[in-house]
């Protein structure tokens, strides 16, 4: 029974799908956060203020 769970276990060990999905999510959050601290706040009313156009331009389409 020990032999079996440890063959389990070492199987999936060594599985790393998903591990770039990961990465990329981690890179895209301290890429934002690090965007958010250059920005002075002066200018982020403006950043939303733009995409609320875009995002109202794409909700009259058909």
């Amino acid at each position: 029974m020990l032999q079996l769970l440890v063959a389990s276990l070492t199987r999936f060990w060594p599985d790393r799908r998903g591990q770039d999905m990961i990465e990329y999510a981690l890179t895209a959050a301290f890429v934002a956060v690090a965007a958010s601290a250059v920005f002075p706040p002066s200018i982020t009313p403006a950043i939303s203020t733009v995409y609320s156009k875009i995002t109202a331009v794409f909700a009259q389409q058909p």
